[in-house]
């Protein structure tokens, strides 16, 4: 699952991000967490203040949700499709997609896998033209791809992190996001650390650790 670490943000010109990378992200991550010992999911997830299980429910709520945002015929511009968001405890986190306790850590990593394939189909049937609302601001299919890989990398950092496993995916799948989304991080760093430090994880040499972060995914054309 690791890339090459010698992979540096200035190798150009970057390939966009498709959803075969948002793919392959969803099936390495399922992939790792399914390996983590039953009893570690009530853990906290790295820095969180969420439960490991808590966290799969949100990652895979984003990915529904972003795949919810390119569903409309005329997807929203202003806010988003208006699902409930309901948290199930004071500082959970506020879900439209909740997994079935009693389903164990295999359901719950069912359901991140179905909310992957959605925003997976969800971008390779948009039109590239389409548009719709992030709180970030207006995306496009990419875009929504891109922030689906960074959610998907980033939370199973957290994940690893709380559930005692290592976790290091491509540095491609990464230098391919951060030109997308974070397009003035440090170029001289392998793609993978410089995610985390984009994204408020880690330090860089040269550059502290991020208290506030937000990522650009305004079309690119």
């Amino acid at each position: 699952m690791s890339g090459p670490a010698e992979i540096g943000l200035s190798q150009s010109p970057v390939p966009p991000v498709t959803a075969d990378d948002l793919d392959l992200a969803v099936r390495l991550a399922v992939d790792t967490l399914r390996t983590a010992p039953p009893a570690a999911w009530e853990e906290k997830a790295g820095s969180l203040e969420w439960d490991c299980w808590e966290t799969v429910e949100h990652l895979s709520d984003d990915l529904f949700a972003y795949a919810a945002q390119l569903g409309p015929r005329t997807p929203p511009l202003d806010g988003e499709v208006p699902f409930v968001w309901e948290r199930r405890r004071p500082g959970g986190p506020a879900n439209a997609i909740h997994a079935d306790r009693g389903a164990g850590p295999a359901g719950l990593l069912q359901v991140l896998e179905a909310s992957g394939a959605l925003l997976v189909a969800m971008v390779r049937t948009a039109s590239p033209h389409t548009r719709a609302h992030h709180v970030f601001g207006v995306s496009d299919p990419e875009g929504f791809a891109a922030m689906g890989i960074v959610e998907t990398l980033v939370h199973t950092h957290d994940l690893a992190e709380g559930l005692g496993l290592g976790w290091s995916p491509p540095g491609d799948l990464c230098a391919r996001v951060l030109a997308r989304l974070f397009p003035h991080a440090p170029s001289s760093t392998a793609p993978w650390p410089t995610l985390l430090w984009a994204t408020g994880r880690t330090e860089l040499p040269g550059h502290p650790r991020l208290t506030a972060w937000r990522w650009d995914g305004t079309p690119r054309a």
